[in-house]
């Protein structure tokens, strides 16, 4: 709550398309795409664009060209030059972040309106090259010579560009060994995982059946040839689970379970959410979505079970809410993968885990499956890391309005051993 006791209100909630890696989003820029999309929220919420005091926006892999993303969209989206910008990044929880941030900037008084999000376009990551070729292309910027003499004793090996690779420093892992990893030492069985991503798509093609996600997607019309692009290209309108069981593991090929059909894809994509003080959305004559009742973070060691961030988190956006897991009635876990979805799952209801991790008595509690993930989340809508947070975010209140609950969890992990948790409240 702000310091005069009020809620701070999610007025809008809004993403493009999600779109599968090197499709329709890949000569399109963040800065551009984030800004199609700013410029569209505030028209859909008919707020004054010059009311708009902050803009945070969350990047992961971030633009050589646009450094500060948030300041880009800003102007980008024809907000007043005078809005404060600036971006954030915590791996796949960004967007909580962004989110988080604007929403203390309320609660403290600071401003009374803001935009948080976040972007990105894996179809356009940074290319690098080795450390050989990087030395002499700057040394040509300042070298006073010869500029053919910083090349001297390159290879025609050294001209070849790195390929990004999603792996974690510290434990020299990547995101799908650190699922697999987790999948072992938790014993979570390749069915339960094809189960899992299963379900994630036939709810995901479900929701697009039922218009559910109409108001939540914008379209986006891509030049040159003005095609609209308005749905998501991932989801999986025709899953079968007997298919499901016929992949190949991909980070362990020889004895692994976590497969490409239960795993998030590399996704190009943006979202963002309007936030502003209760009376403000009062005196503007507008109807909160719902209201972010509580947030936290957590941090965990990367070389033991990297993805267990939700777990760390949740207790403690629960205990901020006034609240348990039961009184919980949706719930959005991040799924990066399936496996460590279901190892969280796992730890939120063992007493064991919440004993020896957490110093708690109790376990956080069952997860009740019929209640997680209802219309989708990242294995079968896509995930682009930084836009997942924010998207998570409005999704979650749009289905609790939809079904007329009250309090939504929703939470993910990210690279570093990091987590993220927010309770919603619908309005």
């Amino acid at each position: 709550m702000t310091n005069s006791g009020e809620r701070v209100a999610v007025v809008s909630g809004l993403r493009t398309p999600f779109l599968k890696i090197a499709t329709g989003f890949r000569t399109v820029p963040s800065r551009v795409l984030s800004s199609y999309l700013v410029a569209e929220l505030v028209s859909r919420s008919g707020v004054d664009k010059q009311l708009i005091e902050r803009l945070v926006f969350g990047q992961v892999v971030m633009s050589p060209d646009a450094p500060n993303l948030a300041r880009e969209v800003v102007m980008g989206s024809n907000l007043p030059v005078g809005t404060d910008a600036y971006s954030v990044s915590r791996a796949c929880a960004s967007s909580y972040q962004s989110a988080a941030d604007v929403a203390l900037a309320i609660q403290s008084g600071q401003i009374s309106i803001g935009i948080a999000g976040g972007c990105d376009v894996m179809s356009q990551p940074p290319i690098s090259f080795n450390k050989k070729m990087t030395e002499a292309m700057v040394k040509m910027s300042y070298h006073k010579g010869s500029k053919l003499a910083a090349f001297k004793g390159i290879k025609l090996k050294d001209l070849m560009p790195s390929q990004p690779a999603i792996k974690e420093p510290s434990s020299d892992l990547t995101m799908g060994q650190a699922a697999e990893k987790m999948a072992k030492e938790n014993g979570i069985s390749r069915d339960d995982q094809d189960l899992l991503a299963h379900n994630s798509h036939s709810n995901a093609a479900k929701a697009w059946s039922e218009g559910w996600f109409e108001q939540q997607v914008m379209s986006v019309v891509m030049q040159p040839d003005y095609q609209a692009v308005n749905k998501d290209n991932i989801y999986r309108s025709d899953s079968k689970l007997e298919k499901y069981s016929k992949l190949k593991p991909v980070f362990d090929r020889k004895n692994g379970t976590v497969t490409a059909a239960s795993s998030s894809p590399l996704t190009d994509g943006a979202s963002a959410v309007l936030l502003m003080s209760e009376s403000t959305a009062k005196e503007l004559g507008l109807t909160p979505l719902g209201y972010i009742r509580s947030y936290a973070f957590a941090a965990i060691d990367p070389n033991w079970q990297m993805l267990m961030g939700p777990s760390f988190a949740t207790p403690k956006a629960l205990d901020h809410a006034g609240l348990t897991l039961k009184d919980i009635d949706l719930i959005d876990i991040h799924e990066a993968f399936a496996a460590q979805v279901l190892s969280n799952t796992q730890a939120f209801g063992s007493k064991a885990f919440a004993r020896e991790r957490l110093n708690r008595e109790d376990a956080i509690g069952e997860v009740d499956f019929d209640k997680l993930n209802v219309t989708g989340s990242s294995i079968s809508l896509g995930h682009p890391f930084a836009a997942t947070g924010t998207r998570q975010l409005s999704q979650m209140l749009y289905d609790l309005q939809r079904l007329g609950q009250q309090f939504g969890l929703i939470t993910a992990c990210a690279a570093g051993g990091l987590g993220a948790a927010m309770v919603l409240e619908a309005a």
